[in-house]
């Protein structure tokens, strides 16, 4: 129905019921909007987190490989740049866990997201104690239960359409899955998602909020080069593929991307290396040690450096999407926009 046919009584009764339908998310995040901002490697530094949650998201802060002294700074760094709550995604890991979870509780970082693994009991214990709030990620049903138990105040499920690390189950068929059956805990879910109409699906079908990364990684306010926000314009969705393993021997964790020179390089480093192991001129070990290595510094590559080429684009499937450069606050505003108009047309007829 026409934007013309739709009264502001209609799109202030969209916008209610909107915030009546993520008010848990809103309420458990601190927030305006319950759309959390994904923890991209280089990419969610203190800029885009504080530019997140300025904008009434959630910014997150992606560790990573950082040491408890650099997530200490990168914390009072976000800080100095927003009063609005954000949280910390730490990789379950990491050598220095226990450390870099100490280094939230004393920053009192609110949230603490657990990614990348199973959440271990200490590291549970030590946020739920330093009084934080513990989002973890899950990709089954059974899992999900088992998280609530162990104390995780919230859950995320990521479907396979998301960049960078990925599962084998769509969003899709993991929200049909988890959404009905848990209710103790809010749960927001990422993966693929470019619009508002689509968040609004999940918020009705239980979901309490959404996470979204690609979208975000292309924004003015990303620190990311200017040729790999060109190459997310660019790119359409069918761009953005996992990594392939070519022998089971030697697994390859999934990775979403686009394909560039690096990609098909890869493929040709497995097959060197797969000749490499069956000849005896390497041990196992040594060739998954090789495989593993190819993608070392790719990341920031691409990400800081611009090397589009060999660098890892790490990218979402919802990168068809993004058309412009925007801002955060932009994007942010586009969503809900989209959302409410589309229940305001829904209550028009």
């Amino acid at each position: 129905m026409p934007d013309t046919l739709v009264s502001m009584s209609d799109i202030d009764r969209g916008r209610a019921e909107l915030d009546r339908l993520w008010a848990r998310g809103r309420a458990f995040l601190g927030t305006e909007v319950a759309i959390m901002g994904g923890a991209m490697s280089w990419v969610s530094e203190r800029h885009l987190v504080a530019a997140i949650s300025n904008a009434g998201g959630f910014g997150v802060i992606a560790c990573g490989a950082m040491n408890p002294a650099l997530l200490e700074a990168e914390i009072a760094a976000t800080q100095a740049m927003t009063t609005r709550p954000f949280g910390v995604n730490l990789i379950t890991m990491h050598p220095q866990l226990d450390d870099l979870v100490r280094v939230c509780i004393a920053a009192r970082v609110g949230h603490v997201v657990l990614a990348g693994g199973i959440p271990p009991g200490p590291a549970v214990r030590a946020v739920k104690d330093g009084g934080a709030r513990l989002i973890a990620f899950t990709p089954a049903l059974v899992l999900a239960k088992r998280l609530v138990r162990s104390g995780a105040d919230a859950l995320v499920i990521e479907g396979s359409e998301a960049g960078g690390h990925i599962g084998p189950v769509s969003l899709t068929v993991l929200a049909q899955e988890i959404l009905p059956h848990i209710k103790d805990v809010p749960i927001f879910v990422a993966g693929g998602l470019g619009r508002g109409e689509a968040i609004l699906a999940y918020l009705e079908m239980g979901a309490s909020g959404a996470q979204l990364g690609t979208r975000f990684a292309a924004t003015t306010d990303s620190i990311a080069h200017a040729r790999f926000k060109q190459a997310f314009i660019r790119a359409n969705a069918r761009d953005a593929l996992p990594s392939v393993q070519l022998d089971e021997r030697f697994p390859v964790i999934p990775v979403r991307g686009l394909v560039n020179e690096g990609t098909k390089r890869f493929l040709e480093h497995q097959a060197i290396t797969l000749a490499r192991f069956q000849s005896g001129e390497l041990t196992k070990e040594a060739a998954q040690l090789d495989i593993e290595h190819f993608w070392a510094g790719a990341l920031r590559r691409a990400v800081i450096d611009g090397d589009i080429d060999t660098g890892s684009v790490m990218a979402g499937q919802s990168v068809g999407m993004v058309t412009a450069q925007q801002t955060v606050g932009e994007v942010i505003f586009e969503l809900v926009q989209q959302a409410t108009k589309a229940l305001a047309a829904r209550a028009s007829r």
